[in-house]
């Protein structure tokens, strides 16, 4: 593929902001997930459905995957400015988080023809939500020991067990599913084999679980002898630890391949500073406070290293010694900073801080209490941050294990 020319990049560029402009909706007249953690009402799902799919059709979303499987086989900096003009023009997160930057990655990377053809365009246009089930209520973070079963009868595979935090799970029609095929392997890791399986499948069952801000966006997921074709199974049977491991590297980061888009939005710091100026502290905007601008400093200096952060992961000769060390540690330093980030500016509110989302009182109609809620969720999600730290310490630094 042919690397664009300066002209064609700005006229693509100017394409996808005016599009972006004309079609972005600024208020749908009720309140719009800020991640995909958080879609819990048919109303939410209906318009982001909507939205994936018309950014699809636009061109904007894809861009660089190849066309036999729904995309526009661009270069990848054409889906890159479009990314950027949505963020532009503060538009609505992408739906189908699991299948665009989980399921379709891998399925684009190491999936047969069959799978790419069957699955990858529905994904980019949210015809097929996909959910994830990896998690399960008896092992928290010990994935390796997954019990949900899978026993091979005839053309089908009977699945028993229960799957926990499933986003999107009532919504879904696929879940990439880890499940353990082989009781008696010499290992935990070499029992499990990796499903993409049908969440339509006789048997299955889910129930939404109510989070802290009162909404839902997760559920549990039981399978009762539910029945699912054997070529659910992605690559070999004994081989779901290491399919696994490659699409937590989707999730953490650690590896490209994702169409582009965005599934979870963030405040920026500016706004911070923007309510640090007007919300009042003993009668005097609260920047006025020495502690409390000592604080806003740091968050200032945190947000601004993220961002380089960023860009030196872009340039090789900066971390060929630790090549992975800045995708690694992204998932855990972005994380921890948003939930500090938004506890900073729910404290910054005083009194006000009691009112949340509803409450004719709340300041900003409680954005930043709901945001901070919702924040410990993503430094759960996708292994925790305890988890991240040791990945971090075994895999980039090289440290024993304790």
């Amino acid at each position: 593929m042919s690397t664009p020319t300066q002209q064609e990049l700005d006229e693509f560029r100017a394409d996808a902001r005016a599009w972006f402009e004309e079609n972005t909706v600024a208020d749908p007249g009720f309140m719009l997930p800020l991640t995909f953690m958080e879609v819990g009402t048919q109303q939410q799902f209906d318009f982001l459905r909507d939205w994936q799919n018309k950014v699809w059709s636009a061109g904007y979303l894809g861009a660089a995957w190849p066309e036999a499987y729904g995309g526009r086989g661009m270069h990848q900096a054409f889906q890159d400015i479009a990314t950027k003009e949505m963020g532009r023009a503060n538009g609505p997160i992408m739906l189908n988080a699991i299948g665009l930057n989980w399921a379709g990655p891998l399925i684009l990377d190491t999936g047969t023809e069959e799978e790419r053809l069957r699955y990858l365009k529905n994904i980019l246009s949210a015809e097929d939500i996909w959910c994830q089930g990896f998690s399960e209520p008896e092992h928290g973070s010990d994935l390796g020991n997954a019990q949900t079963k899978a026993v091979r009868d005839g053309d089908e595979w009977v699945i028993n067990g229960s799957k926990i935090w499933t986003t999107q799970g009532n919504f879904a029609k696929y879940m990439i599913l880890l499940a353990r095929t082989n009781p008696d392997a010499p290992t935990k890791y070499k029992g499990l084999s990796f499903f993409l399986a049908p969440m339509g499948a006789e048997g299955v069952e889910t129930v939404p679980i109510r989070k802290l801000t009162g909404e839902y966006g997760f559920t549990q997921t039981f399978f009762n002898n539910a029945r699912i074709p054997a070529d659910c199974l992605m690559g070999e049977e004994g081989e779901g630890w290491k399919v696994a491991m490659r699409t937590l590297e989707y999730e953490r980061g650690a590896r490209g391949g994702q169409p582009g888009g965005y599934v979870m939005t963030y405040p920026d710091i500016a706004d911070v500073v923007a309510l640090a100026k007007t919300a009042k502290y003993n009668g005097k905007p609260a920047l006025d406070d020495p502690m409390i601008r000592d604080e806003m400093v740091s968050l200032l200096m945190e947000a601004r290293s993220l961002r380089l952060s960023s860009q030196r992961g872009r340039i090789q000769p900066l971390v060929q010694d630790r090549p992975f060390s800045i995708p690694l540690s992204s998932k855990l330093a972005s994380t921890e900073f948003m939930k500090r980030m938004a506890d900073f500016a729910t404290r910054l509110q005083g009194m006000r801080a009691a009112y949340y989302v509803g409450d004719d009182d709340a300041l900003e109609q409680g954005i930043w209490q709901r945001g901070y809620l919702n924040s410990f969720s993503a430094t759960i999600g996708g292994g925790t941050s305890e988890i991240q730290h040791n990945i971090i310490g075994e895999h980039v630094l090289g440290l024993p294990k304790s």
